[in-house]
């Protein structure tokens, strides 16, 4: 049977995917069909086919999987924010742990176990961050909630499972303002209306909270009457905001912010510190899984008391500053200039005096860093969700350190992350993850990386008696030549990849110089110590 549009098939699921679907086989074909878990035997209505796959919705439950539960959130199969609500917690952990391990195999080709998945203890209203869409529906009716899966069509939500329950009460006040007063509200597609997203923050410990209106121009009317509102909800709010955003763009924030009512931040209390959020800066959104997250981090880093560790990606400095008493010094570096300010302030407020920050990018960190003499014991990098680029594992490898932290809030990127670095001569160590996200499908991942020493070497027998020196030679020798390059780049380089790279500039050496002795084939000098001993033959004006 050709499996065809419309077609309704009986289908067994047996998998998930990273996404939350369920997936099934129909004679070979891959069937998609969102709400299903393996276990359960349905009739699915093929809505898509493709040429090795289809797309199904559930038309009849046959039979359904064990851990298969009642969703407890009425708009759960049309909002696009949870992905798990319809099977057991425990059963959402074992499936995103098993993510994390096939995505290390797949992708990054390392075959390591991740150790454990921590988490919270209640998986329900943890979030201390929503940014809500708001619009009109197809009826007029003032709508606010969270976009459909896979579209831009917002699914009116009051009461968010995930999201901290003040917010319910600060949406419903910012429907009432607008309802009472001439306000419009942003329509993606003609670009017009006033009002685009309500952007909320919460500092759990302290529970100050921030209420930052995303708005298509300068300047709203009645203000006034919107911070009466806010504030009859006799919530902590401590800060009101317009965020101006008048691009065409997905992106939900502009970069202009006026305050219109208290603070220009909060402040949260995490892992014994305080710090100050501002509408623009990165604050994770889960504060307790945070604390298991920057624990772990901490117990794989093996802080002893004397190292210089390097925070890349630093954000408001928060990784950094939780081990700064455990290091001799801490080095953040961030490339956003107000993370960088926020980073400042946070230590300021904390009294922590062994650290500094850095606004540049890693290369640009690494280069300073070498200028001052400055080597690193441990790096910790948190990357957005994209992962780091190569140049900037590069740029860690050259700076060797012993080991490096990666944090991740992508198993695939982070997955290919740790085979470049296996290239680069470190090794997977250890994996954990940290269900930061409950009921959706993202997961938090940090792994250690540690330096991976030489098991092998190649004996090279030099007659350095019958030696012919150049003039050129006679401007560095090769010890020098290794420990600049050392110094500079972390990289150990042989006497013969010197002779290599020397040869290819016209610095003529005897043969047995170039060569390894006897027939074996002779190993080639790797491009990245190619490029750090030409480095050192310029330094030392040898070409």
């Amino acid at each position: 049977m050709t499996l065809k549009k419309n077609d309704d098939i009986r289908l067994e699921i047996t998998a998930f995917t990273s996404q939350g679907s369920g997936i099934g086989r129909f004679e070979q074909i891959a069937v998609f069909v969102d709400g299903t878990a393996p276990g359960d035997l349905i009739t699915a209505h093929i809505i898509k086919v493709k040429k090795n796959y289809a797309i199904g919705k559930v038309q009849k439950f046959h039979k359904k999987a064990p851990f298969r539960i009642e969703s407890d959130c009425e708009v759960d199969s049309r909002c696009g924010g949870c992905a798990y609500r319809y099977i057991t917690y425990e059963k959402e952990l074992e499936i995103k742990r098993q993510g994390v391990n096939d995505a290390m195999k797949r992708i990054g080709g390392i075959d390591i176990e991740c150790e454990e998945i921590l988490h919270i203890e209640k998986p329900e209203n943890y979030r201390n961050k929503a940014q809500i869409p708001v619009g009109i529906s197809a009826e007029g009716k003032i709508i606010a909630g969270f976009y459909s899966k896979k579209s831009h069509r917002i699914v009116d939500c009051d009461d968010c499972k995930l999201q901290n329950k003040d917010f319910s009460l600060i949406i419903k006040a910012v429907k009432k303002y607008i309802y009472e007063n001439p306000v419009t509200v942003y329509n993606e597609e003609t670009g017009e209306g006033l009002i685009r997203h309500v952007y909320l923050r919460k500092a759990v410990k302290t529970q100050q909270i921030m209420v930052c209106i995303v708005i298509n121009g300068n300047s709203i009317p009645k203000k006034d009457r919107l911070i009466e509102s806010l504030l009859a909800t006799g919530l902590g709010i401590k800060s009101v905001v317009l965020n101006k955003n008048k691009k065409d763009t997905n992106v939900v924030l502009g970069d202009e912010c006026e305050i219109i009512y208290g603070s220009e931040f909060i402040e949260d209390e995490l892992c014994s510190l305080r710090f100050r959020i501002s509408p623009l800066s990165f604050y994770q959104v889960n504060p307790e899984g945070t604390e298991l997250l920057y624990g772990k981090a901490k117990e794989f880093a093996g802080l002893k008391g004397d190292e210089v560790l390097l925070d890349l990606y630093c954000g408001a400095g928060t990784i950094g500053l939780t081990m700064a008493e455990s290091v001799k010094q801490v080095i953040g570096v961030e490339i956003i200039p107000q993370a960088i300010e926020n980073a400042v302030e946070n230590a300021e407020i904390n009294g922590i005096r062994n650290v500094r920050f850095i606004c540049d990018d890693a290369k640009g960190a690494a280069k300073t860093l070498y200028d001052e003499g400055i080597r690193p014991d441990v790096i910790v990098v948190d990357p957005p969700r994209k992962g780091c680029s190569r140049e900037v594992l590069e740029t860690v490898s050259r700076m060797a350190p012993e080991r490096v932290v990666y944090v991740s809030c992508d198993p695939a990127t982070l997955a290919r992350d740790c085979g470049i670095m296996k290239e680069l001569g470190y090794n997977t160590e250890r994996l954990c993850a940290v269900d930061m996200f409950p009921r959706t499908v993202h997961v938090e991942t940090v792994v250690l990386l540690s330096q991976r020493r030489p098991d092998t070497h190649i004996d090279i027998k030099l007659d350095l008696s019958e030696l012919d020196v150049t003039a050129a030679e006679t401007k560095a020798t090769y010890q020098e030549i290794k420990d600049y390059v050392f110094d500079k780049f972390g990289l150990k380089v042989s006497t013969l990849y010197i002779s290599q790279v020397k040869a290819k500039c016209g610095i003529i050496e005897r043969e047995n110089y170039n060569k390894g002795e006897g027939k074996s084939r002779v190993p080639q000098c790797p491009p990245d110590k190619e490029e750090a001993i030409m480095d050192a033959l310029k330094h030392f004006k040898m070409i």
